[in-house]
């Protein structure tokens, strides 16, 4: 029997409520945008509907501009998986802004696959807080 491929859109796109990892609730979008003004405490990225899925699992990646670490090296991508939870599942994927700020403008690619394959690829631009109004 030919295997289902998973079916995935993307919900909605931009600023969002702060996340609680601890809550069942998704964030709530704010504003559809990909130029996020580039503020502490900012959460972006995109809820993405998977369905056809269950119990795969899911890599995420979010690429970011050349953030130095504390010796001055650049930041890795931040990337881990998740097991898809459900049959028709939404995941919130996205990161949030902190100090210093200067060094996290830029672009900002998160990424989701499913056995290695991209299943969605969105880029955000961080911009100083006047540009991106």
């Amino acid at each position: 029997m030919a295997k289902k491929k998973p079916e995935v859109r993307i919900k909605n796109w931009g600023i969002y409520t702060p996340w609680d990892h601890s809550a069942k609730s998704l964030p709530t979008l704010l504003k559809s945008t990909f130029d996020i003004p580039c503020e502490e405490g900012i959460e972006f990225g995109y809820i993405a509907n998977i369905k056809k899925a269950k119990n795969k699992k899911l890599q995420y990646c979010i690429y970011h501009p050349d953030i130095p670490d504390e010796t001055g090296n650049s930041l890795p991508p931040f990337s881990g998986e998740e097991y898809i939870r459900q049959n028709d599942w939404n995941f919130f994927i996205g990161d949030t802004i902190w100090k210093p700020i200067g060094n996290k403008q830029g672009p900002w690619r998160i990424t989701l696959a499913i056995d290695g394959e991209i299943i969605t690829d969105k880029t955000f631009r961080l911009l100083p807080t006047e540009s991106a109004n």
